[in-house]
C-alpha cells in the first residue's frame, strides 16, 4: 500500500456539525468522485442563489421576513463555499522556497 496523501476536508458536516475527512491516496475514489460532485451543485446553488440575493435586494418591497431568510441561505452557501475552497487549497501542491511552479511546463 503506497503513502497517504493528506486528509480531504469534505463538503459535509456529522450530525454534530464537526467537518469530514477523507483518508485516502486515490483521488478518484468513489467518495472522492462524491465529494467532487457535491462542490459542484454546492458552487451552482451558491451562484443561483446570488443571482437570486441581487433580485430581491433590487427589488423595492422586499419585507423583513424575506430578507432574513434570504441572509440565512446566504450564509449556508458562503459556508459551503469556504468549505470547498479550504478543501481545495489544501490539495494544492506546496512549493518549497527555491521551487519553481512554472519549471517543466
Amino acid at each position: 500500500m503506497g503513502a497517504m496523501t493528506a486528509l480531504r476536508l469534505l463538503p459535509w458536516s456529522d450530525p454534530d456539525g464537526k467537518p469530514c475527512y477523507l483518508a485516502s491516496d486515490d483521488g478518484s475514489s468513489p467518495l472522492s468522485r462524491r465529494a467532487d460532485a457535491i462542490e459542484a451543485v454546492q458552487m451552482s446553488m451558491g451562484a443561483e442563489l446570488l443571482r437570486h440575493a441581487r433580485a430581491l435586494l433590487d427589488a423595492p418591497r422586499a419585507d423583513t421576513r424575506e430578507l432574513r431568510y434570504l441572509a440565512e441561505r446566504l450564509c449556508e452557501a458562503l459556508r459551503d463555499v469556504l468549505r470547498v475552497a479550504e478543501s481545495r487549497g489544501a490539495r494544492l501542491p506546496s512549493y518549497g522556497e527555491g521551487d519553481d511552479p512554472d519549471e517543466g511546463s
